[in-house]
């Protein structure tokens, strides 16, 4: 889990969650794009099945107020 931002514009605050195998991403969720997106064939399987998740998805969303803007103060 990350949090990437540029500090002179705080509302592009973007949340980031990988999802990682033997050192290689296999999907990522980023708050920009709002879903889950697979890099390997495995990893797309798992991104179909979890955008199917509507309260994962949600929650994932969320926390990019929750985590990212509560602790933009720690980061900056």
């Amino acid at each position: 889990v990350r949090c990437v931002f540029n500090p002179s514009e705080l509302e592009d605050i973007q949340f980031i969650y990988s999802d990682y195998y033997n050192k290689l991403e296999v999907a990522r969720f980023d708050s920009n794009v709002g879903k889950f997106v697979g890099y390997t064939a495995a990893g797309v399987k798992n991104a179909e099945i979890w955008n199917k998740d509507t309260s994962q998805i949600s929650a994932l969303r969320a926390q990019r107020e929750a985590y990212c803007l509560y602790n933009v103060g720690v980061y900056y």
